[in-house]
């Protein structure tokens, strides 16, 4: 009778342990979730490897691997160079104002950093559960997340319109998926994903906590590279007008990061406006360094005797889209411009890209050795824009959808 009951029990552990297994069997770690939407394999014991196996993602992947590709070929390594040649002793935070899920120019113009903070007005949406999308449906999913990182692949900024329309609804929804495709392209790896939320004191609550009323919801995801240093990505989706920025604790929780280096690029010109003049505060007062198209802070918001400029590329003036913020400061600083070898912003050709590089000062007017990028025995010559050209498609992995709008001119 005991060796019947011991028997019992051992069958009873092992079905158990199978359960157990299935259970498991049936989940994807976010990481393995973050690579299969970038079109990468996941772990080999994943619930999301047999669905590799379906030519839509077969496809999805193909379309990614050209994609990223050329991206790095054309912009991504060459911005590394441009960073490191520039930017000597990065500080452990970034701010990136107006965002969307752009992680990746982040990570690209600021690799040394261990704390991303990225915001805009686009929620978060659901953490994907991908073994819970039926199975008709993935191909959809995939091709909605390929529409929508179709202009930052070929133009380096997104295009809010089409984000919204593609990633609107649905299992995969929100800038969420979007963090992961880059963070799974970049080369990260996924250790932790959280939803957040803060109340209007800058206070951190989980989801599952109760953060009063005038809540900032975001996400936290805790990531590594590949040297397994472990880094935190924030994502916040807020107001950052003024009216927005004062009901919500969004600029709190920054304080208690700060100081911090900034990028602020595609902007929509919004800091030149009267509306978002506490954005714009807080990033002169809290911005050790500023890196910025001309989208971002005007130069007249700078105080000349707090900051050094380090010009790159032309100042060819604000697109069509955008009339009235034309800088003449901006040009006349312009003409001393170094040259830069990638597009970036709005006038995302070559030749048109224009990024200018603030340093703050010390209080006594002086540089740290460690924020001085090394620069040249003489200011390099300006070399002569070429001829103007027709416009040019994007290259040929692009595929824009019936009525893109083309930030071009």
């Amino acid at each position: 009778m005991l060796q019947l009951m011991k028997i019992a029990a051992v069958a009873a552990a092992m079905l158990l342990a199978a359960t157990a297994l299935a259970r498991a069997a049936d989940t994807a770690t976010a990481d393995d979730t973050a690579r299969f939407l970038a079109g990468m394999p996941p772990s080999a014991e994943s619930a999301l490897t047999p669905l590799t196996q379906d030519p839509a993602w077969r496809r999805h992947a193909r379309f990614f691997d050209t994609a990223f590709g050329q991206l790095e070929q054309r912009q991504l390594s060459k911005i590394r160079i441009w960073a490191d040649a520039n930017l000597a002793a990065p500080l452990p935070t970034m701010f990136y104002m107006f965002s969307g899920p752009d992680l990746l120019y982040a990570d690209v113009f600021y690799p040394k950093a261990v704390t991303y903070v990225l915001s805009a007005l686009e929620p978060v949406g659901a953490v994907p559960d991908l073994t819970k999308v039926p199975r008709g449906s993935i191909a959809s999913n995939l091709y909605d997340i390929e529409q929508s990182l179709g202009s930052i692949l070929s133009f380096s900024f997104f295009i809010t319109k089409e984000m919204k329309t593609d990633l609107q609804a649905g299992p995969i929804s929100g800038t969420l998926p979007l963090l992961y495709v880059f963070l799974a392209r970049s080369g990260k790896t996924i250790r932790d994903v959280r939803l957040i939320a803060l109340d209007d004191k800058g206070a951190t609550y989980f989801a599952n906590e109760n953060a009063g009323t005038n809540v900032t919801r975001g996400v936290r995801i805790v990531f590594a590279g590949g040297d397994g240093q472990e880094k935190t990505l924030y994502y916040f989706a807020t107001d950052l007008s003024n009216r927005g920025v004062k009901s919500s604790g969004f600029l709190q929780f920054c304080q208690t990061l700060a100081p911090a280096d900034s990028l602020i690029k595609s902007a929509s010109y919004l800091l030149h406006t009267g509306n978002f003049t506490t954005v714009r505060d807080f990033l002169l007062a809290n911005s050790a360094t500023i890196i910025q198209d001309d989208s971002g802070i005007p130069l007249v918001s700078y105080n000349p005797k707090k900051w050094r400029f380090l010009p790159f590329g032309r100042y060819a003036g604000p697109i069509d889209k955008f009339p009235g913020t034309y800088q003449p400061k901006y040009a006349e600083l312009f003409r001393r411009a170094r040259p830069m070898d990638f597009g970036i912003g709005y006038r995302w050709r070559t030749f048109e890209s224009n990024l200018l590089l603030s340093i703050k000062l010390a209080s006594d007017g002086s540089e740290s050795a460690d924020t001085t990028p090394s620069a040249p025995s003489a200011e390099p010559p300006q070399p002569k824009p070429p001829r103007p050209r027709k416009p040019r498609p994007p290259p040929p992995y692009f595929e824009p959808p019936p009525g893109f709008f083309w930030f071009s001119r």
